[in-house]
């Protein structure tokens, strides 16, 4: 039984965060219904590689973070609509919707109207900035968050520098952030009456730059672009070697002494400049170029396995095709495969979670939604009928 299999998520989402968000949740096996828009729905179904795809309203983009929901499309601004959807929060858990702040109150369906609905419901507002202060009202997206929240500051090297991160982690980010407050507030529910979530994009990522952050409140050190360098400790960083890039995390004393004699060069253990772990800080340009040096004659696998062997943490520096192509990602199961899926034609592959229940990766059984899939489905659920139903197409209520 999977963790949230008895609890019904209203996604009103679009996008990335907020989809990415009720993703997680799906997954986790909550019955995700995807309320949206007639004729368009979310607009990730006209994003990706794909523009064939994206007439057909299936976008990859949309392909990546919907499996396992269902959709249903409501006109909110209509008033037979605003009572659909407030049928529908009667019997749901959780609502998530990721509009400027206002913008649900506007349309008289916010969280203290729904909340007379169904007291126990759990509400969360996704934004770029919160549901207060000076910048609530600001259109934000996740390169705009990216910029104001000091990320893009400390990506790339000094020379290069701004750069932002290159895929939407501050989307992800939020979602991240939204869906474990959401099951938090679901635990803890046998306490509390419901409760409204305001999930910051700003906020999240920050509390994510930790040490950078914290070097900068507690300890005044103004960060900065350090390229692929670790700030905390040398060698720790990419190099390169005969035919490619590696990454190198030797932190630890005994892990330096190790790449030390595995590169055949002993001597730098004893090395003033190197023998200590702040002269290795001090002296990481000279370091680098040494143990660049000793790599010169051997393939980045080869010293990979070389340096696991030894204990020192080490990988290459792959693409994203080389990455999925690890023996690693199929063994833990986390690539999901949709035969011939709707609206696509064609077989599809989307990435979990990466997290495993009980020695079995966590999954979704369905597909993504075609635009209104399951809009007669869920009608039925909350006591429409057949005629109603064709009443409420002719007039594009639904």
């Amino acid at each position: 039984m999977k963790p949230l299999q008895s609890i019904r998520v209203l996604d009103l989402t679009n996008v990335l965060a907020g989809p990415f968000c009720c993703h997680q949740l799906a997954h986790m096996g909550a019955d995700v219904i995807k309320v949206e828009l007639p004729g368009t729905g979310d607009l990730a179904r006209q994003l990706g590689a794909d523009q064939d795809l994206n007439d057909k309203l299936m976008g990859v983009s949309f392909l990546a973070q919907n499996t396992g929901k269902r959709s249903i499309t409501l006109n909110l601004k209509s008033t037979k609509g605003k009572e659909i959807f407030k049928r529908l929060v009667s019997s749901a858990d959780v609502v998530v919707e990721n509009f400027r702040p206002g913008v649900m109150d506007r349309l008289d369906v916010g969280y203290e109207i729904l909340q007379q609905e169904n007291p126990n419901l759990v509400y969360c507002a996704i934004s770029g900035f919160g549901q207060d202060g000076s910048l609530k009202n600001l259109p934000a997206y996740d390169q705009i968050i990216q910029g104001m929240s000091g990320v893009m500051s400390i990506t790339g090297a000094p020379d290069s520098s701004p750069l932002r991160v290159g895929y939407p982690m501050a989307d992800t980010i939020g979602g991240m952030t939204a869906a474990f407050a959401i099951t938090s507030a679901l635990a803890n529910r046998v306490n509390t009456k419901g409760c409204f979530i305001d999930v910051s994009m700003l906020e999240a990522v920050i509390a994510t730059m930790g040490w950078v952050v914290s070097n900068f409140l507690v300890a005044g050190k103004v960060p900065e672009a350090m390229g692929n360098d670790n700030f905390t400790a040398s060698p720790s960083g990419t190099f390169q070697t005969g035919d490619g890039l590696i990454n190198i995390a030797a932190n630890k004393q005994e892990q330096f002494e190790a790449l030390c004699r595995v590169i055949d060069r002993p001597y730098l253990i004893e090395d003033a400049r190197f023998a200590k772990r702040q002269s290795r800080l001090d002296n990481r340009a000279e370091l680098t170029l040494i143990l660049e040096d000793a790599m010169s004659y051997e393939s980045a696998a080869n010293w990979q396995k070389n340096l696991n062997a030894a204990n020192v943490p080490a990988g290459c520096v792959l693409s994203v095709a080389e990455a999925l192509a690890q023996s690693q990602i199929s063994d833990r199961g986390m690539i999901a495969t949709f035969t011939c899926a709707p609206g696509v034609g064609r077989d599809i592959r989307t990435a979990r979670p990466g997290i495993k229940l009980n020695g079995a990766a966590i999954k979704t059984d369905t597909p993504p939604p075609l635009l209104g899939a399951h809009t007669d489905d869920l009608l039925m659920e909350v006591g429409f009928t057949l005629t109603e139903i064709a009443e409420l197409k002719k007039d594009n209520i639904v």
